[in-house]
């Protein structure tokens, strides 16, 4: 839903939500430009609907992007534009939390863009970020990344870089992380995420004490003070 402000990072487990996912031209929030979105809506737990399409960026696919999820520029060439787009994905999604892999880094960013250009005003759900949850219940995994996660859970991984084929990956793989918390309560309210990059702030000891450093070091090396 549009709102003046944006929505809130949730910790904490909800039955009720829509995933989605985002392909892109590349991986730059502020010049790149959406490709595909889709969602899943979900009711107790249970996928009920779906959105999907694919969008017309206007504007040539580089062939980096379209070597990782398949989109080419014929594909899209007959595409609507995310203008046309975007108020049929806001009425679909309509107030609901929004779940999604690093969506708080990435996928969101597109979406308050985007938002901002069309309406002026900015995406107002809150959501969920499975990144951020699975770097919390997960801490053995080397990598996090979709399809890692999903061969832990030995989820299908077929399809994956198609928006709606991620949407039905990450939902299961979110479902399969409530059954990692203590309770269905979610994480504790205690659980601190780092400004910069939207990753989990960690406690660790340093040569003049205890500090909070950012899980995804050394590639974001944001640090605060610690106070007991």
């Amino acid at each position: 839903m549009l709102a003046d402000k944006q929505g809130r990072l949730l910790t904490s487990y909800v039955s009720d939500y829509v995933v989605f996912d985002l392909e892109t031209t590349g991986i730059s929030c502020g010049t790149d430009d959406i490709v595909e979105i889709s969602a899943i809506s979900v009711k107790d737990s249970i996928p009920v609907d779906e959105f999907s399409t694919l969008v017309n960026p206007l504007r040539p696919i580089p062939y980096y992007a379209s070597r990782v999820n398949g989109i080419t520029d014929e594909m899209v060439a007959d595409s609507p534009v995310f203008e046309d787009v975007l108020p049929k994905f806001l009425e679909f999604i309509k107030d609901s939390v929004l779940v999604g892999h690093n969506i708080h880094a990435f996928d969101l960013k597109f979406l308050y863009r985007y938002c901002k250009r069309f309406y002026g005003r900015t995406l107002g759900n809150d959501y969920i970020d499975t990144l951020i949850l699975s770097r919390t219940y997960l801490p053995d995994i080397r990598h996090h990344s979709l399809t890692d996660i999903a061969l832990h859970y030995d989820i299908d991984t077929y399809g994956a870089h198609r928006a709606l084929n991620d949407c039905a990956m990450n939902q299961k793989i979110y479902e399969k992380l409530k059954l990692e918390s203590k309770n269905t309560q979610g994480l504790s309210v205690s659980l601190k995420i780092c400004p910069r990059c939207g990753n989990i702030l960690k406690k660790r000891n340093g040569k003049f004490g205890a500090f909070l450093g950012c899980t995804s070091y050394p590639d974001c090396r944001y640090t605060e003070n610690f106070f007991d």
